[in-house]
This record gives structure tokens, C-alpha cells and sequence, in this order.
């Protein structure tokens, strides 16, 4: 058995599963990448921030399951709800994959 340094239980990799499920998509990581800096927003700035070929349905699927699991938070205000990151520890998930992805991709 090969052994490193991490010394993760088992909830810890449990967690990190669920985040990483959460995020595996290009749409949600897009998310991601435009509530980082403009947080919070509703449904249809997300929607006109990410471009063309959104869907307000699609995205607000992708927006609830995120929620639902914790990566996004929101807040209702009249009939519109705005989302913004509920940990902002996932962006060094994120940053971490793609920075290795990158120094792979140099190699």
C-alpha cells in the first residue's frame, strides 16, 4: 500500500466526493467562476454573464442542485433569488484541479 501525507477519514473523502460530484460540470464550474466576482446575482445575470446557449430552466437546475448541496447559498428577495457561494473553500478545490491541469498540460 502506498502511503502519503494525507491523512483524510473517511467523512473527509466522503465530502470532498460530494463536492467534486457537485461541481463536474462546465456549466457549474462557469457558475463558480462568475459568482466569485460578482456575487450575489439572480438566475438571469447568471444566465446573461455565462453567454449564449443559456437556458434560464437548465440553469436553474444547475443552480439547485448546487444549493441543495451545499456549494451555494441564496437569498429570496420579492420573486427573485439570488445565489453566491456558501464556502468560498471551494474555489480552492477548483483552483487546485485546474492549476494541476495546467502544470500537466506544461509537462
Amino acid at each position: 500500500m502506498i502511503e502519503g501525507n494525507r491523512n483524510y477519514s473517511g467523512a473527509d473523502l466522503q465530502a470532498l466526493s460530494k463536492v467534486l460530484k457537485t461541481i463536474a460540470h462546465p456549466v457549474k464550474l462557469e457558475i463558480l467562476k462568475v459568482l466569485e466576482s460578482h456575487e450575489p446575482l439572480d438566475v438571469s445575470s447568471i444566465c446573461a454573464a455565462i453567454g449564449a446557449g443559456c437556458q434560464i430552466s437548465m440553469m436553474s437546475q444547475h443552480l439547485s442542485k448546487m444549493k441543495d448541496n451545499g456549494i451555494l447559498k441564496s437569498q429570496k428577495k420579492g420573486k427573485q433569488v439570488f445565489y453566491a457561494i456558501a464556502d468560498r473553500r471551494v474555489l480552492q478545490v477548483f483552483d487546485g484541479i485546474v492549476g494541476q491541469l495546467v502544470i500537466n498540460e506544461v509537462e
